[in-house]
């Protein structure tokens, strides 16, 4: 049995918004109107050249610069589809704006909450996502938060998990690391904590995080 729970923030946490409400919050801030289906292809398209392994080579997450700058040349597309739009999106997405929590999110961590058990968000990420907490009231729940471009090194780095663990002050093998990605979320037995890898859901289901509730002392 676990004594504290560490969680990844995008997609465990939290999800993207629509891309709709990008289109949405653009045109009530330029009143230029973009299609909706059209601004979800060229995201599409966007969101699966981020993935691909030139791209993460460029390392995004270890400093704020880099990452606007990576963010920033992927989102370029969007500015055929109106001027502005892809510094709009890069901006919603690294918001609260962006970002919306996954259904059993608030139940998850003020269960943990109830039990006494630390709970630490480590984050591959370029940008502050303190403030995503804030906007959903789910801070009050989080005693640390380590993000790779604060550190300068991205997970599986055995810092980032015992920086985290170091802050609660728990040993890390009495932590788990709850994440949705086997290589770096799941990097984090390699530091000594526990690992659970939540499996992929569809838009709007609950995340699964329950699990983590029958895994705590």
């Amino acid at each position: 049995m676990y004594r504290a729970v560490l969680f990844d923030f995008g997609h465990t946490l939290f999800d993207n918004v629509d891309p709709a409400e990008h289109t949405r919050t653009f045109e009530a801030a330029t009143g230029v109107r973009v299609d909706t289906a059209e601004l979800a292809s060229v995201w599409a398209q966007i969101r699966r050249q981020s993935f691909l392994p030139e791209e993460l080579a460029k390392q995004r997450d270890l400093s704020a610069e880099l990452h606007r700058s990576c963010w920033m040349e992927l989102l370029a597309p969007l500015d055929v589809l109106a001027i502005g739009l892809a510094a709009h999106v890069y901006e919603g997405e690294s918001s609260p704006r962006g970002w919306r929590p996954y259904p059993d999110t608030h139940d998850v961590l003020a269960g943990l909450a109830a039990r006494n058990v630390p709970i630490g968000v480590v984050s591959d990420t370029g940008w502050d996502i303190r403030g995503v907490f804030v906007e959903y009231g789910l801070d009050k729940f989080v005693g640390t938060y380590v993000m790779s471009y604060e550190h300068g090194a991205t997970k599986p780095a055995p810092a980032l998990f015992l920086s985290a663990c170091d802050a609660l002050r728990v040993a890390p093998r009495d932590t788990l690391m709850v994440g949705d990605n086997h290589l770096t979320d799941g990097g984090a037995a390699v530091a000594g904590l526990g690992a659970l890898v939540l499996a992929h859901v569809d838009d709007g289901e609950p995340r699964g995080l329950e699990a983590a509730l029958a895994l705590v002392g």
